[in-house]
């Protein structure tokens, strides 16, 4: 018998959970003014969380996927891209797609039941959330054969989570990246929960990165609470994807400290102690103290940032509290070009019910 392949998964850190580096840091990472707008992005995707949540429990926007404690995979990825990639995130990712240039107010709409706020700022070509898990994989690879059919010099990123690897559409993206070479990253962010089922409960693989090898495409795991290596393996990633060096898989390791949703109680399935432990390692503490050491970042420049970051928040939820809500009729706009007299009729019997106002 003899070895006909072998295969290896390698992982990426620079900061341990302490903040302090544990080899030398990439050049971006002693630009003081790119860790700082690395980590401005950071602390307004955990402000604008905690307002969201505080919304939704006052009945004021639906069910909030909570993203506190993934803020350096998400800003780490949006980072890297180009504004000419495309991004196809899930329904956790509002810090990339805040860095992208999305206002939190259309976030807001999204997560109010209103869909124009789909209709977002920031690059046009990126898709909207998508609530079915992993098909997002598949609108990404489908974007990534576009691109390379156009002989287009960007590449495409598809976001998710870990419960999504489970899924027949995760597969089947990866197989078409590989097959075909596609100018695509998938970043998979493991928070260790696919809602209440742990990793080990979907999977005796030893990693998710591995998933990667039966596509034929190089798989890494990366630290997903420190955004400098996020930054940095993604860099690789989409520079080497979009010279037409083929995809990517990153598994990002971190950890959902709130609940799968507003909609779960995560005291039912994990442990408090467990949670306390993963709060350790989050990742805005260990950037923190990396500025402190290495930039002077102090307690007074904390505190002026957090309240800036506050207003700047409450701004986007006075925007979207003062939109007009759409009208239960206008479910019946933009479906056709010579809407069929059953819908006709159908949207005449809608317009008896008007739509509340917020609150």
């Amino acid at each position: 018998m003899s070895v006909v392949a072998q295969f290896e998964i390698t992982y990426t850190q620079f900061l341990d959970e302490h903040g302090k580096a544990q080899k030398e840091l990439p050049e971006f990472a002693a630009d003081a003014d790119q860790m700082a707008r690395l980590y401005r992005f950071m602390m307004l995707t955990r402000v604008f969380d905690r307002r969201c949540i505080n919304l939704q429990r006052t009945g004021q926007v639906g069910t909030i996927a909570s993203s506190r404690g993934q803020e350096a995979a998400q800003i780490g990825v949006a980072a890297a891209m180009q504004p000419e990639d495309v991004l196809a995130p899930s329904y956790r990712e509002h810090g990339a797609v805040i860095w992208r240039g999305v206002r939190m107010s259309q976030l807001l709409a999204v997560w109010g039941g209103d869909e124009r706020g789909h209709n977002w700022d920031g690059p046009r070509r990126d898709f909207p959330y998508c609530v079915p898990i992993a098909t997002q994989c598949l609108h990404a690879a489908g974007a990534a054969l576009a691109i390379k059919m156009r002989g287009q010099p960007n590449c495409a990123v598809a976001l998710c989570g870990d419960g999504a690897t489970s899924e027949g559409a995760f597969y089947e993206a990866l197989n078409a990246a590989g097959a075909m070479r596609l100018p695509v990253v998938f970043m998979v962010t493991n928070n260790r929960y696919a809602i209440s089922m742990p990793v080990e409960g979907q999977t005796a693989a030893a990693t998710l990165a591995q998933k990667a090898i039966a596509a034929g495409i190089p798989g890494e795991q990366v630290d997903g609470n420190d955004v400098i290596a996020v930054r940095h393996v993604l860099d690789k990633a989409l520079r080497k994807a979009r010279s037409g060096g083929g995809p990517a898989l990153i598994e990002a390791l971190s950890y959902r400290l709130e609940d799968h949703t507003t909609a779960d109680d995560a005291t039912r399935y994990r442990a408090a102690s467990e949670v306390e432990e993963a709060g350790r390692r989050e990742p805005l503490g260990r950037t923190r103290r990396l500025m402190e050491e290495r930039f002077g970042w102090s307690d007074e420049r904390e505190q002026a940032l957090i309240k800036e970051l506050e207003a700047e928040v409450e701004a986007e939820v006075e925007v979207y509290l003062n939109t007009p809500r759409p009208q239960l009729e206008d479910i019946f706009e933009h479906q056709f070009g010579n809407m069929p007299a059953t819908l006709a009729a159908q949207r005449e019997i809608a317009r008896r019910y008007p739509v509340a106002e917020h609150g």
